[in-house]
């Protein structure tokens, strides 16, 4: 069901932006507009690995799908949304449509950034929204601080401390995403060559 709710200001130039500069993520988070440049090589071997890694999984067999950079609408202020590196979602996300080609946050089992310059949206703000938005499971790939973070179970809007994850581990999948399955960190941070 696609329903179009208003047009403002913020989400007039943010379209604006995103026209302009082909190749930047264009979000508004918290009535912010942010705007980050295409990613590199390594960053995006690591979204294709992860898509490798799932289908390995039989994600799809256990009704899931798992996508690159679709819209996520927030419940954080009248206009935001996130456009996350990965996600994996429930099969039917597609009848969740909500707004500006984003989907509601109750289809979204796994969210995954991988730092770039930006790499505080990552780790600050984006923690907050996908946690005020109920995703259950965020997983960042911090390159910045060669670590992996994972925040899980969300409650009043906010996550618990993350559990980490330094090079040489694995992270597991947790079970609320639907799937069994263990990520190498290492991969996470650097691409798969």
């Amino acid at each position: 069901m696609a329903v179009m709710l208003h047009e403002s200001p913020l989400t007039e130039a943010a379209d604006r932006l995103r026209e302009e500069l082909p190749g930047h993520r264009v979000e508004i988070l918290n009535g912010s507009i942010v705007v980050t440049p295409p990613p590199d090589g390594p960053h995006q071997m690591t979204l294709t690995w992860l898509i490798e890694e799932f289908a390995r999984a039989r994600a799809r067999q256990a009704g899931l799908r798992y996508v690159q950079g679709i819209g996520l609408w927030l419940p954080t202020g009248p206009d935001d949304y996130a456009v996350p590196d990965f996600s994996v979602v429930d099969a039917g996300f597609t009848d969740a449509l909500a707004e500006k080609n984003c989907y509601a946050p109750h289809v979204f089992r796994l969210v995954v950034e991988v730092t770039s310059s930006n790499w505080t949206n990552d780790t600050a703000a984006k923690v907050d929204v996908y946690a005020r938005a109920g995703i259950p499971s965020y997983l960042v790939a911090d390159r910045t601080h060669d670590e992996v973070l994972l925040y899980t179970d969300p409650a009043d809007g906010k996550y618990p401390d993350p559990a980490r994850y330094k090079r040489g581990r694995s992270v597991p999948v947790p079970e609320s995403v639907g799937v069994s399955l263990e990520l190498s960190v290492d991969t996470l941070l650097d691409g798969d060559d």
